[in-house]
């Protein structure tokens, strides 16, 4: 059998869509987790969130974390005042955000006990988004929360 040119040409493109046609279709199934919803706000704010860096870093007693079997342990500075003391813990899990979870700030004697007993075993990142009065800080690590046996 002989295939001329006109014939060839037309089954390299008609391969060439298909397999076009594959690719969109596997990319319109991929699961696709933004870090916000928000991104443009969170990027016009970025700036806000350097200098709650910087307070942060500058404290003399700053806010400390230990990731424990039964949950997350964060223990804010001692020259704070609780009830001036408000703002979010998130948890955020770049894998998937079903995942992700918030927590608002309530300390007792300025520590905050999260359960992980409800959160999936996984890498995330913890984002402390807290005030002291009128002071904005920021904090963020990325811990890993294992459910041993």
């Amino acid at each position: 059998m002989k295939i001329n040119w006109g014939v060839g040409i037309t089954a390299l493109y008609m391969g060439f869509v298909a397999m076009i046609l594959v690719l969109v279709s596997m990319s319109i199934g991929q699961k696709i987790d933004l870090v916000t919803e928000h991104y443009y706000e969170e990027e016009l704010g970025f700036q806000e969130k350097i200098d709650k860096k910087q307070r942060s870093a500058a404290l003399a007693d700053p806010v400390k974390w230990e990731v424990q079997n039964e949950g997350i342990n964060i223990v804010f500075p001692g020259n704070v005042t609780e009830k001036d003391l408000s703002g979010e813990i998130k948890l955020y899990c770049p894998s998937n955000d079903k995942n992700d979870r918030k927590f608002k700030i309530s300390t007792q004697n300025h520590a905050q006990f999260i359960p992980v007993t409800n959160i999936p075993a996984g890498s995330y990142h913890l984002q402390i988004d807290w005030k002291n009065k009128e002071q904005a800080y920021w904090n963020e690590d990325v811990i890993v929360i294992g459910h041993k046996k």
